[in-house]
Order: C-alpha cells, then structure tokens, then sequence
C-alpha cells in the first residue's frame, strides 16, 4: 500500500505585484519521501517552499499538509487568512531549513536548540535540554553544546541549524538550497547528516542544486522552470533521461 500523501500543492499561483512567480503548480509529496526540487534561478523555487509554510502569501490554489489546509480555512467554499497564532502551530510542525543559518548569534548552540521547544512548545526546559543534546549529537556535534555560532563553521552551523529544525518534532521538513553558503568542503557534511534524514523516513522536500544529492537521496525529482512543473518523476527518469528540451537544456549546464 503507498503511503500516504503528506503534501498536497494544488493550483497554485503566486505573484509579486505584477510579476507572477508560480503559475499553476501541482505537486504532491507522500509521508516519508523526499522530493528534490530543481531548475534555474528565478523559477520560483524558493517561493514554492515559503508557501508551504505561508511565509509567503499565496494568490490562489491551496496547499494541505497531512490533509490539513495550510494558512486559511475554507469557509462557504471561500478561503479566509487564519489568524497570527492559528499560522504559527501550523508552522511549529513544519522545519525549515534556509541558505543563511540563521542562529541567534548571542545563544550558545544549545540554546539555539532549546529556544522554540521551550517558547513555542511549552516543553519543559530539561526535557529540551535532554532532547537538545541527542540532536546534537545526531548531527555529529556532541560536545560542542556551550560554543556559539561564530565559532563553528558554515557547515556545523547549517548542521545545527537542522538539529534546530528537528527539535521540533516536524511532520515535514523543508530545505531551501541549504549548501549554497557553505564553501566546498564543507557540503558533504551538511548532505551526510540530511541522507541520514531521509533513510529514517523523515518526509521532505529540498530545493537544491546538488544533483548527486538529488540521486541519490530523491524519491521524486521536480523540475521547475517560469514557475511551472516542467516534469517530475523519479531521478532515474527525470535526470538520467529527461523528457523535456528544457529540463535536458537545464541538466546539460549543470551535469
């Protein structure tokens, strides 16, 4: 039996004034899949992801996460804004992930972990703490709880950055190109500790440029070009041997 659907995108349209930047997009992600979205700069990759959590505001279609719509409520067969706290436990149970890490520069790294559990949550601190240090240490950190940001490198702070994310407990995590600040070397490490996170079943969806990520990790692969879905399907299929001129015109600059 296939799992079932975690991430329902359906319709979805978003502009920035006049300009539109997703026209129509369909996608669906079932628990415990990764789904890599890729294509080109200014596709609309990154909105897409910042809809799913309404950081961004959409201009039509609905987006549902585990059958749940995200950011309005259906009313009479119209959509209304839910309020400011409604958004908020929307968003506590989907992780995000950005390109800049995005720590609290004046917080040790475990006060990092343990601020949105405690504040948002309402979780007790020791149990936080307890739960901190295991995510620490999951992400290869263990031992370095008392540094601050500015003492770890970009990769060990995008890996805390996760470890942040997961304390959580999302039902979904969503990553927006999260190597593309870190130097090289620095990758590998960051996509070791994600690879971790899709064989344990955590369902996500990551825009990226690393294709050998994308292989490898992917159950899907999204191309997105004009804020439209070019193609999709597995990567097998999708970048071993795409269908469309425009995914193979994409794949033979980036390949």
């Amino acid at each position: 039996m296939s799992a079932a659907v975690a991430v329902r995108i359906t319709d979805l349209h978003k502009s920035y004034g006049t300009t539109p930047v997703l026209r129509g997009v369909d996608l669906q992600v079932r628990q415990g899949e990764v789904t890599c979205v890729i294509g080109p700069s200014g596709s609309g990759k990154s909105t897409l992801l910042r809809c799913v959590n309404h950081l961004e505001k959409i201009n039509a279609g609905e987006i549902e996460v585990d059958g749940e719509l995200i950011g309005y409520r259906r009313h009479k067969g119209k959509l209304f804004e839910l309020k400011d706290r409604a958004i908020t436990r929307q968003r506590a149970s989907i992780g995000m992930v950005f390109q800049s890490f995005n720590l609290f520069p004046h917080l040790t790294i475990l006060e990092n972990v343990v601020e949105a559990p405690i504040s948002v949550r309402g979780l007790p601190r020791a149990a936080a703490v307890e739960k901190a240090r295991e995510l620490i240490a999951r992400v290869g950190l263990a031992g370095r709880e008392d540094s601050y940001p500015r003492q770890l490198s970009g990769g060990q702070q995008q890996r805390i950055a996760i470890a942040r994310a997961l304390a959580m407990e999302p039902k979904l995590m969503l990553f927006d190109e999260p190597t593309s600040a870190l130097d090289p070397e620095l990758v590998g490490e960051v996509l070791a500790v994600m690879s971790d996170l899709a064989s344990a079943g955590m369902t996500m969806v990551v825009v990226t440029h690393e294709m050998g990520f994308a292989r490898a990790a992917a159950d899907t692969v999204v191309f997105l070009d004009e804020g439209q879905v070019v193609e999709s399907g597995p990567p097998n299929e999708v970048l071993a041997n795409p269908r469309h001129a425009r995914t193979r015109e994409f794949l033979a600059r980036v390949l």
